[in-house]
Order: structure tokens, then sequence, then C-alpha cells
């Protein structure tokens, strides 16, 4: 892939069908095809990313979903570094509430 062709942010199979699932506003896929970003605007657009998603979805899991479609073909992305970073990081060692309201 030449340095000026973007990855297909959905590939039409139902093997994305992950991919989509794992970017449904494809806001990831973006950022992938925006010319100029730093680390800063990929957070941003990450942040947004994740707000948009439903706790049960497992972010997680689809940041590192996500990383592994986008990594061959941008391991210079900012975004990739992103989602490498945040795929990494488990769900279990942020702060949870315990007990109950009363």
């Amino acid at each position: 892939m030449s340095s000026t062709e973007r990855p297909d942010p959905h590939p039409r199979s139902d093997a994305a069908e992950p991919l989509v699932r794992a970017d449904p506003r494809g806001l990831i896929a973006e950022a992938y095809r925006m010319e100029g970003l730093g680390p800063q605007e990929c957070r941003s657009i990450f942040f947004d990313w994740a707000l948009g998603r439903a706790p049960e979805e497992g972010d997680p899991a689809a940041a590192a979903r996500l990383h592994a479609h986008y990594a061959a073909a941008a391991p210079d992305h900012p975004m990739t570094a992103v989602l490498a970073e945040n795929a990494a990081s488990p769900r279990a060692d942020r702060p949870r509430r315990r007990g109950r309201r009363g």
C-alpha cells in the first residue's frame, strides 16, 4: 500500500462484520483517512468513539480488533498507537462502584 492510499474503513465482507460493530459510526476509520492528525487529535477522536459505545460492548476488545485491522496498513499513524495503548488496558483495573445504594 502506498503512502497516499488509505485502508478501507469498512470492507464489504462477512469477515468485516466485527470491524463494523467495533466502529459503527466510522470515527476510527475516518481518523485514518485524515491528513495531518497528531496524537492529541487521535486521543480526542478515540475518546469520542469510546463515549459513543455501550459499556457492555467491551472497549478494549473493540480497540484490539480495530488495531489488528489498521496497524499493518498504517503502523506509523498516531491512531495506531492510541488503539494499541487502549487495547492493552484491561477494564478490571478501572475503579468500580461497590456496595448497594441505600
